[in-house]
C-alpha cells in the first residue's frame, strides 16, 4: 500500500498544481478524469503495440551503441510515447466545446500525460521499491509533466489558429525532442557523468513549462485584464 501511494502521490500533486494554474475557466472534472484514464489505459496499450512492432522491424540489441541508443530514445521511446498521448489530446479533448481557451491544451495534455505516467510509475515502483519511487517522483514523473505542458501549449494555440495542423505537430515535435534528450542521456549512462544531461534537459523543460503556463494565463480571453 505504501509503495502504491508513493507511486501515485507525485502524479496527483502535479495534477492539482496545474489544475489551480487554470485560473479563469476550470475544465469539467468528468473530461479531466476521462483524459487521465485514457492516458492511463489507451496510451499504454498504443505504446505497447508500437513497441512490439519496433522490436520486430527495428531490433536494437547493443545497449552500448550510442547511435542505437539515440534511435531508441527519440524514435522508439520518445516518439511512440508522446504520439500515444498526442492522439488522445488531438481527437478526444481538443474537439470538445469545453476546450475553449489555449490553456486547456496544457490542462488536457497534462491529464493524459499523468495518466500515462501513473500506470508506468506503478509498474516501476511496485517492481523496484522505495528508492525507485523516490527517484522517479523527482525525475521521470515531472519529466512527463513537462512533455505534456510543452505539447499542450502548442495544441492549445492550435485550436484557435488557422495553422492548427502545424501547431499541433509542433507541440508533438517539442515533446518528442525533450523526451528524446531526457532518455538518451540516461540510456548512455555507460559514459561517466553523461546522465547529468538528463537533469539539465529536465530543468530546461521545467523552466519552459513555467513560461508556457504563464503565457497562456496572461493571454487567456477569460483574463479580466484583457477585457479592459
Amino acid at each position: 500500500m505504501n509503495l502504491l501511494l508513493l507511486a501515485i502521490a507525485p502524479i496527483f500533486i502535479i495534477i492539482i498544481y496545474v489544475y489551480f494554474k487554470d485560473k479563469y475557466d476550470k475544465e469539467p472534472k468528468g473530461l479531466l478524469l476521462a483524459s487521465f484514464l485514457l492516458g492511463a489505459v489507451v496510451s499504454i496499450i498504443v505504446t505497447t503495440i508500437i513497441y512490439l512492432g519496433f522490436d520486430i522491424l527495428l531490433p536494437l540489441n547493443d545497449s552500448f551503441s550510442v547511435p542505437q541508443q539515440f534511435v531508441k530514445a527519440f524514435l522508439v521511446v520518445g516518439l511512440t510515447e508522446e504520439f500515444s498521448k498526442y492522439i488522445i489530446v488531438r481527437f478526444f479533448a481538443q474537439p470538445k466545446k469545453a476546450f475553449n481557451e489555449p490553456f486547456d491544451g496544457i490542462m488536457y495534455a497534462v491529464m493524459v500525460s499523468m495518466g500515462f505516467a501513473a500506470t508506468e510509475n506503478v509498474f516501476y515502483v511496485l517492481e523496484s521499491g522505495y528508492i525507485t519511487g523516490f527517484l522517479r517522483a523527482f525525475t521521470a514523473v515531472p519529466a512527463h509533466a513537462t512533455f505534456g505542458i510543452l505539447m499542450g501549449y502548442f495544441m492549445g494555440k492550435a485550436k484557435f489558429s488557422k495553422h492548427s495542423i502545424r501547431l499541433n505537430l509542433l507541440g508533438l515535435l517539442l515533446a518528442v525532442t525533450f523526451h528524446g534528450f531526457y532518455d538518451f542521456f540516461l540510456f548512455i549512462d555507460f559514459i561517466p557523468g553523461i546522465w547529468t544531461g538528463a537533469i539539465i534537459s529536465l530543468i530546461l523543460g521545467v523552466i519552459l513549462s513555467h513560461k508556457a503556463i504563464k503565457k497562456h494565463q496572461d493571454d487567456s480571453h477569460f483574463n479580466p485584464d484583457n477585457n479592459l
